[in-house]
């Protein structure tokens, strides 16, 4: 599954808005640099959609504002 979201990185306050069906706002407080922001970004995610964060890996966008994100299904998911 794929989710695009719009990044703030440097915000005062933290959030997470989801705007559509795999579309997502976020603000984090962390600076990017050092790819802080990017990690915050992933466990954001990662928490909203209730997968782990080693599934969630930014597919486009690394340096960019706008991110294209992959989760990956869990195993338990893909069993019969």
């Amino acid at each position: 599954m794929y989710v695009r979201a719009k990044v703030t990185p440097g915000a005062k306050k933290e959030y997470l808005k989801k705007i559509a069906d795999g579309e997502f706002e976020i603000a984090v407080r962390e600076k990017a640099e050092r790819n802080l922001a990017n990690k915050r970004v992933l466990f954001l995610i990662a928490r909203a959609l209730g997968a782990s964060e080693g599934s969630v890996r930014i597919a486009n966008g690394h340096r960019s504002a706008t991110k294209l994100l992959r989760v990956e299904e869990s195993a338990k998911s893909r069993e019969p």
